[in-house]
């Protein structure tokens, strides 16, 4: 998946903004007019209710191409007020305003997945998924053992991100890697993409022994921190390497934990990596992130949120940790 564009959304005119953003989005991933037409309806009603009744709104745009077809995504992040009532809110003719109270229903109606958590006076974070071809409502997830969401920002002033990530599948599991090219810019995104592109190319294997071999691959970049779990269904386990500081988490609602990196940047110099295992209960994340998140967060008091779509949950995590001086990436993984 691209990068997420994020377009702040705070009065009228930056939702014309949003909607000329995404038109150029989709028409660079070759969505057809029908599908742009859907787009752009649906960024429209996220960002009119962004300008309309929230608080510190932004709206977030990325586009995947894969076996599977072409996704659009957007996500609505804002600070607050939040709905006391989801499904109220989703019905036509509901309205805290002077409109006719049919954009969010129809925002769910358009998606292909649709998903959201509210809390009052903690905001909102609304998903909308398009797929061309359009398969149905939850139709990769259903296949699926195990689905994901994610969201990847550039730091400040970049037109590029100097994160990467990928989700691989296996015969029982897949497996996700999370990379951060030294500092940011270009040179940051080389070594990123390179990391990337090296775990597409090789055979599965266990994730130190990956490591290893993008190690050396990775000598003629600057260098990444880089992290690989592989998330096995049957066996009901977690296995992490990890060379600097890429977070990773194991959180269900009953327990929150660490999975640790060694010290080091693969392409520079790491000490001598090893696989660590954890079991990985029925309803439990995985969660990786990058630096640009600040580690020191909590999910125990947002009731809820764990049942949401993946993205959803990234969308939550980002937008109230993001240290907003580097690039971010936060990916989540659960069953399906």
């Amino acid at each position: 998946m691209t990068p997420h564009l994020a377009i702040p959304v705070s009065e009228p005119t930056q939702v014309g903004e949003a909607r000329r953003a995404a038109a150029r989005l989709a028409g660079e991933h070759g969505l057809d007019e029908t599908l742009r037409g859907r787009i752009a309806l649906v960024v429209t009603e996220l960002g009119n209710n962004l300008a309309r009744h929230a608080q510190g709104g932004r709206l977030l745009l990325a586009c995947a191409r894969d076996a599977e077809g072409c996704r659009f995504e957007v996500l609505s992040l804002d600070q607050g007020p939040g709905m006391v009532d989801v499904n109220r809110c989703l019905r036509d003719g509901f309205s805290t305003g002077a409109t006719p109270g049919t954009g969010f229903g129809a925002v769910r109606r358009l998606s292909s997945d649709f998903s959201v958590h509210s809390a009052p006076g903690r905001g909102t974070v609304i998903l909308s998924r398009v797929w061309a071809p359009a398969l149905g409502a939850g139709a990769p997830a259903q296949r699926a053992r195990v689905v994901h969401g994610a969201v990847c920002l550039a730091a400040p002033g970049e037109t590029v991100s100097g994160d990467a990530w990928a989700v691989r599948a296996g015969d029982d599991g897949v497996s996700v890697i999370v990379a951060d090219g030294l500092g940011h810019g270009p040179g940051a995104a080389e070594a990123a993409d390179a990391t990337v592109a090296g775990f597409l190319a090789a055979p599965a294997g266990a994730p130190a022994a990956t490591l290893e071999r993008l190690h050396g691959q990775l000598r003629a970049t600057r260098g990444a921190a880089v992290a690989i779990a592989a998330l096995d269904v049957g066996a009901g386990e977690v296995v992490f390497a990890g060379a600097g500081n890429i977070a990773g988490r194991l959180i269900s609602g009953v327990g929150d934990r660490t999975l640790l990196s060694q010290h080091g940047t693969l392409g520079l110099q790491v000490r001598r990596l090893q696989d660590t295992r954890q079991a990985w209960p029925e309803h439990a994340l995985v969660v990786l992130h990058s630096d640009g998140i600040a580690t020191r967060w909590s999910l125990a008091d947002t009731p809820g949120l764990l049942q949401c779509d993946p993205a959803v949950v990234a969308g939550w995590i980002l937008r109230d940790h993001l240290r907003g001086r580097d690039d971010a990436t936060v990916v989540v993984l659960k069953r399906a």
